[in-house]
């Protein structure tokens, strides 16, 4: 019974330490806990917001992507959590409410963590601002965002108090149009590491309670059949140091109290050990009974707001969050509030790559944008083309938009913009530049082996006549590199034409003589 009670010992420690590292020392660490916090009102949340932008301090540094691997390790603690539960339930064992919600929706938070994969590319979050200092330090601005949001709403995420969280954020310091698009992808990955946490404390409790249960099945035993060793079996108990945590006493508890009066022994030990440290049986019990209860919401909610996300119109989220939209809807004709999405989106792409290369934010790009555009307003109520940002971001004024804001250009654009100048003198000087260079390592070789001068040039000249054959194939390959197809902008029509657009179109009918037949 003693090396059965040992080794049962030992096999939980081992557990317990691949489920939570730093739990060798008897404590969780902290940043392991649930993601649970003081519940905020949307009122609060609002208040909370500007709070954060103020604490939030940027690092100028790269860092290494740590969100992936974070993911993977969380799917692997949920998975390990899962398959020690559905043994317990093999085994007959009680589970909370908690773990039923875990282990029913299992399939959602599976599916949840490939959609997160498939969604988050290696090195995405580098891309991302990221914080200098903080519980988060080194990790994306916006994850940071998330996880508060999971935290003050235990697992919840409300529209509304996330629109007004996000808004309020943005008066203090404005996101960026990539975190914008980055807060669902960074809402579920916080709803899967809040769901790791909880799933880890659970399979943790369940490792209590068999160890809880392995003890009374003994006692339970002994007082049966030789109650005079029993007082022997909870001094090996007392040596083994279990944990005397909520979990272990209340199923210690429940399985002992109330069965035989041999076994009031065990309980009075236990009385009185906790007592050493200021605890009673009875709050221990009710505080399991409130853990229990904690996590079961925990859990709901999670779950709730997983579907939620894929649910949400975050097209309609992103715009009305992003303050270049905002400032592009300023458009002296009007034009881009009456857009379709693809085309506004490509507008704010455009902006989001100028400030990318320049020395100007997303906000100012934007503003600068609308100012060209409002120095060309015309005064007698017509419409021009260099009245509309758009003429500045896919337009002819484009160049004098990024000369504005101090746009480098990256190597690959500048190539693409110097074949947009001259495209037939860019394509026939690359197709000679490669003839030309292929022909003259063919002509070096032989040269370089000692082949007589005429044999070389007549090299020369068969290799100019293969090698423009290979320059062509090349050029023609490169040109769908750095050529890229862009879509004309358009308008949405998606509620009707209206008036000023109205077009008519006349689509003549031709009529053939009909045959007749002639008698």
């Amino acid at each position: 019974m003693k090396s059965d009670n040992r080794s049962l010992r030992d096999h939980f420690l081992v557990i317990k330490n691949a489920l939570l590292p730093g739990s060798a020392n008897g404590q969780s660490p902290s940043d392991e806990l649930p993601l649970r916090a003081e519940l905020f009102s949307a009122l609060q949340m609002e208040q909370h917001g500007r709070i954060l932008a103020n604490a939030h301090k940027l690092s100028t540094e790269r860092g290494r992507d740590q969100l992936l691997s974070r993911l993977a390790s969380n799917e692997n603690v949920i998975i390990d959590a899962c398959s020690q539960l559905t043994e317990a339930i093999k085994a007959s064992r009680q589970v909370t409410p908690a773990a039923e919600w875990l282990l029913d929706n299992f399939y959602l938070i599976e599916e949840q963590i490939r959609t997160a994969k498939r969604h988050l590319p290696k090195n995405y979050s580098r891309e991302l601002p990221r914080l200098l200092r903080g519980s988060s330090a080194g990790r994306p601005r916006v994850y940071d965002i998330a996880l508060e949001t999971i935290s003050h709403g235990d697992g919840r995420v409300d529209p509304e108090s996330l629109s007004r969280f996000v808004a309020a954020y943005q008066q203090v310091t404005p996101l960026k149009l990539g975190e914008l698009w980055a807060i669902p992808i960074m809402l579920r990955l916080a709803l899967i590491e809040n769901l790791r946490r909880v799933a880890a404390n659970l399979a943790l409790t369940r490792l209590n309670r068999n160890l809880a249960d392995s003890w009374a099945d003994a006692m339970a035993e002994c007082a049966e059949n030789d109650p005079s060793n029993l007082i022997l079996l909870v001094a090996d108990m007392a040596r083994s140091e279990p944990p005397l945590d909520s979990s272990f006493v209340a199923e210690l508890v429940r399985r002992v109290q109330g069965q035989s009066p041999a076994l009031t022994l065990p309980m009075t030990w236990l009385s009185q050990r906790l007592a050493e440290s200021g605890q009673t049986i009875e709050q221990l019990v009710q505080l399991e009974t409130q853990q229990q209860a904690a996590d079961q919401v925990s859990i709901s909610n999670s779950i709730g707001s997983l579907r939620f996300l894929s649910a949400m119109d975050w097209r309609e989220f992103v715009e009305t969050m992003s303050v270049v939209d905002h400032t592009l809807r300023k458009d002296p004709v009007d034009v881009y509030a009456r857009m379709d999405f693809a085309t506004r989106d490509r507008y704010r792409h455009v902006i989001e790559k100028i400030a990318k290369h320049g020395r100007l934010s997303e906000f100012e790009v934007a503003d600068s944008a609308v100012r060209l555009a409002s120095a060309h307003a015309p005064q007698d109520n017509l419409a021009t083309r260099q009245a509309h940002v758009g003429y500045y971001l896919v337009g002819e004024g484009l160049p004098e938009l990024e000369q504005s804001a101090g746009f480098r250009s990256p190597p690959l654009q500048a190539l693409q913009r110097a074949g947009k100048v001259a495209p037939l003198s860019a394509y026939l000087v690359s197709m000679l530049v490669i003839t030309l260079l292929v022909a003259f390592g063919i002509a070096a070789k032989a040269y370089a082996d000692g082949t007589a001068y005429w044999i070389v040039a007549l090299i020369a000249v068969m290799a100019l006549i293969g090698a423009s054959q290979l320059a062509h194939s090349m050029v023609n390959w490169l040109i769908t590199l750095v050529a890229t197809p862009h879509p004309l902008p358009r308008m949405d029509f998606s509620d009707g034409i209206p008036v000023e657009s109205s077009t008519l179109v006349v689509v003549p009918r031709y009529y053939l003589p009909s045959k007749t037949s002639i008698t």
